[in-house]
């Protein structure tokens, strides 16, 4: 099946619009995601803005660009409640669990890694850490400083905000009303070393109990939580690049000063020229997260270990859930909406595995290259997922349609349907569907399938001989285990409920 002629449409959260996609150089694109400060297990909440990225990561491969995804590792300077005083979080855990900060980020960033590949998420081109980009960073400081938008005060330096904001516009990609906040902000403890309380730290004057710093022009210290990702995207991407991404939560004022940061380091030119914001994960109408308190790590899902969790739930039927929702929708959590997403998962996975036992007919009543249109179409307007999973649904209807004899397939057809799930489910929306007993590829001979399909055939055997004592008791025993048994007009088929 060949690709339809594309125009990738993306939501520019700068812009506020759809724009097409057309990247700097023709065959290459340059995508940045802000990645886990790993000081702790992630959660559902870090779980959306991998797999948003990822399928975007998928689908511009698929569509034959040579992409560079950077995702960095935090590993230093994110203080508590994300400002610019209080402790390190990282360093915080340390010292609470008596470790060294990087076997807090080892541990943690081990434990991610394997979170992520059960939700076969793939690994990002480049994953940088902060701590390994010191000099980097002291450097763009530097290159800040000297166009006058940053300032040294008692071994610190800042950001000046309402300097840079009168030159060009701070608050544009939040859309937040900067000159009232400047003019509204009161001073705070401990942040009298500022101009004004909204300047934000480029590098920070390190505390005698501090853990975690290194030498600078300007004192022994740390850099700013929001410097790290200016400096490791323009080191590994350019000075100018395609995409960056992230939760809707980062958009200020982390992105926000990411923004001014480039602009003064670059001599008022930007660096990102599209903006992508996942939205978040909500539980009982509440942002899911560590902050608060009120988050559900990805093993405790996968485990069921959590005491909100009625069960436990595969990677897979996570993924599905989350993608069952268009990424710049609020999702929220419930037992009862992963409960639907498993079912349907299981429903589509059945359908995959049901196209290998269609038997071909010489002509055709089915349509199979209007589905690929659909799925295209659909994943070129701004990565719209739920519209992919209904049209996934309507091949599933379409091969149950075949299987029942109401319609009918050549075997061109039956390969383009295997072939459209191969390249949507599990290639571009990254659903594995081959190491499943519900979703066997045609070549598949797996021990599980066998010894079910072993008991159903004793079964049709016991029934041929009338002993229906031993047929009942199969398919009593079978359907306890949680099967699903229909009697067909070519034998039987079967599936496992929920």
């Amino acid at each position: 099946m060949t690709q339809p002629d594309h125009q990738l449409y993306i939501y520019n959260t700068l812009s506020r619009r759809k724009e097409p996609f057309k990247p700097l150089h023709p065959e290459r694109v340059g995508m940045y995601v802000c990645g886990p400060t790993v000081y702790g297990d992630g959660h559902l909440g870090h779980a959306r803005p991998a797999i948003t990225f990822d399928v975007l990561f998928r689908y511009l491969q698929h569509l034959g660009y040579k992409v560079r995804y950077v995702r960095n590792i935090t590993d230093v300077g994110h203080l508590e409640h994300d400002a610019d005083e209080g402790e390190d979080k990282i360093a915080k855990k340390a010292r609470l669990e008596q470790l060294e900060p990087m076997e807090v980020v080892q541990h943690y960033l081990n434990r991610y890694h394997k979170a992520m590949e059960k939700l076969n998420v793939l690994p990002p081109s480049i994953e940088p850490h902060a701590s390994g980009h010191i000099i980097e960073q002291i450097e763009y400081i530097k290159e800040i400083l000297k166009s006058g938008y940053a300032y040294e005060s008692e071994g610190s330096v800042y950001f000046d905000v309402p300097k840079y904001n009168r030159d060009h516009h701070y608050g544009k990609l939040s859309g937040r009303n900067i000159d009232e906040l400047l003019a509204t902000t009161r001073a705070l403890d401990g942040q009298q070393e500022k101009r004004n309380p909204a300047d934000f730290a480029l590098w920070k004057k390190a505390a005698p109990e501090h853990i975690m710093h290194w030498p600078s022009p300007w004192s022994e210290g740390f850099p700013g939580w929001h410097l790290e990702c200016s400096t490791m995207g323009q080191k590994y991407l350019g000075e100018t690049f395609d995409i960056h991404g992230g939760g809707m939560d980062l958009m200020f004022p982390h992105h926000e000063c990411e923004i001014a940061q480039s602009v003064a380091h670059n001599h008022g030119h930007e660096t990102v020229r599209y903006w992508m914001h996942n939205n978040m994960i909500t539980i009982n109408g509440q942002k899911m997260g560590k902050s608060l308190g009120n988050f559900i790590t990805l093993d405790e899902f996968f485990t069921g270990s959590h005491p909100e969790l009625e069960q436990a739930y595969s990677p897979m039927t996570i993924r599905f859930f989350i993608l069952q929702a268009q990424y710049r929708s609020t999702v929220d959590f419930s037992n009862t909406a992963l409960q639907g997403a498993e079912k349907a998962l299981n429903r589509m996975l059945e359908g995959y595995r049901r196209i290998a036992e269609l038997k071909p007919s010489e002509k055709s009543t089915v349509n199979i290259a209007e589905l690929y249109e659909k799925c295209y179409e659909a994943l070129d307007d701004d990565l719209n997922t739920p519209i992919v999973i209904a049209h996934l649904f309507e091949a599933c209807r379409i091969t149950n349609l075949i299987n029942d004899g109401k319609e009918s397939a050549t075997q061109a057809d039956i390969d383009s349907l295997k072939t459209l799930f191969d390249t949507f489910l599990s290639g571009i929306l990254g659903i594995r569907c081959d190491n499943s007993p519900l979703a066997a590829s045609p070549s598949a001979t797996k021990p599980f399938e066998e010894a079910v399909n072993l008991l159903l055939d004793m079964r049709m055997q016991a029934k041929a001989n009338k002993d229906w004592a031993t047929s009942d008791q199969i398919r009593d025993k079978l359907t306890a285990l949680g099967f699903s048994i229909k009697d067909t007009r070519d034998g039987y088929e079967w599936s496992l409920k929920g």
